[in-house]
């Protein structure tokens, strides 16, 4: 199948397909609503994330979303805001955001596939492991600022600090 894209050329396969092919050649659970999306949930360590890829034509990217059972009471929403900006300052890819409406964090990401780029298999894995390790990182910290009353600084302290060894 050839895909025209806003430039013109043509792409040889739809960029949730690669996505569907990875899925399954991992046998994961997914759910493809539409040509243009796929769901999956994940089970993480601290939770199961549910994660979703869009293809957003218009744009030529491919959108990873990703989000946790984690519902942000109204006044904790400052906190969380405050410590969504001091996690986004150490990411180098993605990004966390807060959904107000919903009340809930999620992580995104975005794969430019400009001029007909065709997305691969790697790309994909890259993105969704990506995602899911920068949410394991920092559940902790969004769970100390909504159930413990933690300020940001000090929920991403106790986030940041590592391990050395088993017990």
């Amino acid at each position: 199948m050839n895909l025209a894209h806003e430039g013109g050329s043509l792409r040889q396969a739809h960029p949730v397909d690669t996505i569907e092919w990875v899925a399954a050649a991992h046998d994961w659970t997914f759910e493809r609503s539409c040509e243009d999306e796929l769901a999956m949930n994940v089970k993480g360590i601290w939770t199961d994330y549910a994660v979703s890829f869009s293809w957003i034509a218009s744009l030529e990217a491919l959108h990873l979303g990703c989000a946790f059972d984690l519902k942000v009471p109204p006044h904790r929403r400052d906190e969380i805001g405050r410590l969504i900006a001091l996690i986004n300052e150490k990411l180098v890819v993605g990004h966390f955001g807060f959904w107000d409406a919903e009340g809930a964090v999620i992580h995104r990401n975005s794969l430019l596939l400009a001029g007909g780029v065709e997305a691969t298999g790697a790309q994909a894995e890259a993105m969704l492991s990506s995602a899911i390790d920068q949410c394991e990182r920092f559940y902790q910290a969004f769970q100390f600022v909504v159930w413990a009353d933690k300020s940001a600084k000090d929920a991403l302290k106790v986030a940041m600090f590592d391990t050395v060894g088993q017990a």
